[in-house]
């Protein structure tokens, strides 16, 4: 492989994209070249220049809104462009003047050093069934915040329902409260529609989903996944878009950190100081492991609704989703016995439920 004569660091923006050269070498020259119009001709032509002078480039930029257009026009061209994690960027505390110059000479700079913590950049594919999966949480928070409107609403005019909320009799019963001014009526009534448009969409995503997700070429392993207790389509979707392909970790260790489940700490000579999880990677996706965890507060057992709605799965997926009931359930009962908050213990369960995760991941390949 021919080595890499030049650095070249991006600062890509919406309409514009500043440039940077790292030469190679210790000493080489680091300098900005300037602005240029973020449009895939201005960006062809970019790298023309470059090559022209420099034989072998390779480039960065930070992820961000921009996404993965760029990366892949230079990849076509057969340049290597790599994407950083914005969060690991190494900063020094005392620099306090910001502007695109002196970021795409930082990037160039830190990608010459290796300092930098690059992504893993999903294909076409994988990034719509991403994309699916986030519009279904976004359907969720729409859904949450469309019933609190309508339970302040209630609140505020002393109407209270005596039952469990949001079942069919709830929304019955929401359904017949009268009011004595029309106007609240209307705006009672455009509470109640949007709520119902709220809850199509979620419904009309999860079917989406389960359908996009079966033709994908992870079927197999999404329905693998929902052997395990607390684990169904949404769920196991959830995992697959941040993951991708769990043989990406060589141990569940890494996976742990990639979601941000792994403890804290900050120590310091002979004091340890132990610290909550680290919170980085995506939020949802941790959350959404957090509540499939919490159905292992309750006893192990393969209930009636687990037999008929599991999938087909091979016996040694069922083996290990039965071990993790009996081992997670154990954590759960040993860490609340402790006096461990429930959420604390919740937390090392996921931490627990991802590894059990990885170790079907293992088992079950990607259709290519």
């Amino acid at each position: 492989m021919e080595e890499v004569r030049a650095f070249i660091g991006l600062d890509l923006h919406k309409e514009t994209v500043s440039v940077a050269v790292a030469e190679a070498g210790r000493g080489g020259e680091v300098r900005h070249i300037g602005n240029f119009r973020n449009t895939p001709e201005e960006i062809a032509k970019l790298t023309r220049r470059l090559r022209r002078k420099f034989s072998t480039l390779e480039f960065v930029y930070e992820a961000g809104s921009c996404g993965y257009n760029v990366q892949r026009q230079l990849a076509e061209l057969g340049l290597t462009c790599r994407i950083c994690a914005p969060s690991m960027i190494p900063r020094r505390p005392g620099d306090r003047i910001k502007n695109d110059r002196r970021d795409a000479i930082t990037l160039a700079r830190l990608l010459r050093a290796g300092e930098l913590t690059c992504i893993w950049i999903p294909d076409a594919m994988h990034e719509a069934i991403r994309d699916l999966v986030r519009a279904r949480h976004a359907a969720g928070v729409d859904v949450r915040r469309a019933r609190i409107r309508i339970q302040a609403f209630l609140l505020r005019n002393d109407l209270r329902f005596e039952g469990k909320a949001w079942s069919h009799r709830h929304k019955m019963w929401l359904c017949n409260r009268r009011f004595e001014q029309p106007a609240q009526q209307i705006a009672f009534q455009t509470y109640l529609n949007a709520l119902e448009h709220e809850e199509n969409r979620k419904s009309l995503l999860d079917a989406q989903i389960k359908e996009v997700l079966s033709n994908s070429p992870w079927g197999k392993l999404a329905a693998a996944l929902q052997a395990l207790k607390g684990v169904g389509p949404t769920v196991a979707a959830t995992i697959i878009a941040e993951v991708g392909d769990f043989n990406r970790f060589s141990h569940p260790r890494q996976l742990v950190a990639y979601f941000g489940l792994a403890p804290g700490e900050h120590s310091s000579g002979g004091t340890h100081r132990p610290r909550g999880i680290t919170k980085a990677g995506n939020a949802t996706a941790r959350s959404v492991l957090c509540e499939a965890a919490w159905n292992y507060r309750t006893t192990p057992k393969v209930g009636q609704w687990m037999k008929q709605h599991r999938p087909q799965v091979a016996q040694e997926i069922i083996d290990i989703a039965w071990k993790a009931q009996l081992r997670l359930h154990k954590t759960y009962k040993r860490l609340t016995s402790r006096g461990k908050r429930t959420v604390v213990a919740t937390a090392a369960v996921a931490r627990e439920l991802l590894c059990f995760m990885w170790s079907i991941g293992q088992l079950v390949p990607l259709a290519r």
